[in-house]
């Protein structure tokens, strides 16, 4: 299946998931797992100073949008692969992250078989999707959102909060601002998003993978 020693990297926030990528990965002796990382900028890092053949990107992680990261591996590293392991499916993240430069996309529920075949594609210089994804990619978009809106640290903190329910006082007290201050992130946040209300708001949020 693998025509040369393949050099891989996992990056997932779960490190149940991880232990399970590297034993499924291990077990081949054509695929050798370099490192695994649970945060984004830490895999950044290790590409400034280790070539590597293949990431496994989860998108929804601790420090960052793993979409961002994607872009940032192709542009400092473009001959790595990038393949997407996410339970997300809506038809706005999958585009995004083929246009941030992802080589394969696949769902966590994919079977092992699908996974060693991504690879071997993504390797042959071809695109990967798991089962059903490329369907989701041909249908028309009902609503097609468009980039991922760029949030400063603080706006992502007042959106989690607002996602938690939080009012705007009591985010205020807990970042230590004006109420005045939070009702401006509130409305820089749903022109960002372009979003009617905060329910519709924190739906995009949750399917861009910004907030879990």
């Amino acid at each position: 299946m693998f025509v040369k020693q393949v050099n891989l990297v996992i990056v997932d926030d779960h490190p149940l998931i991880i232990q399970g990528l590297k034993a499924l990965l291990s077990s081949h002796e054509q695929l050798n797992v370099l490192a695994s990382f649970t945060k984004g900028q830490d895999v950044i890092a290790f590409l400034q100073e280790q070539e590597v053949d293949v990431v496994i990107l989860d998108i929804s992680l601790p420090d960052c949008n793993g979409m961002d990261i994607c872009k940032e591996i192709k542009t400092m590293a473009p001959v790595t692969r990038v393949i997407a392991l996410t339970n997300h499916n809506e038809r706005s993240l999958i585009m995004q992250m083929l246009q941030n430069g992802a080589n394969g996309y696949l769902l966590k529920n994919a079977s092992s078989e699908e996974l060693l075949s991504s690879i071997a594609q993504v390797m042959n210089g071809q695109l990967s999707f798991s089962t059903g994804i490329e369907e989701i990619i041909t249908q028309p978009a009902v609503y097609e959102q468009g980039p991922v809106p760029k949030l400063t640290r603080r706006e992502l903190e007042v959106l989690k909060l607002i996602a938690a329910g939080e009012t705007s006082t009591v985010i205020a007290d807990q970042l230590c601002v004006s109420p005045l201050t939070i009702e401006m992130h509130r409305r820089n946040l749903l022109q960002k998003f372009k979003a009617k209300n905060v329910a519709v708001l924190i739906r995009m949020s949750f399917q861009l993978g910004l907030i879990t």
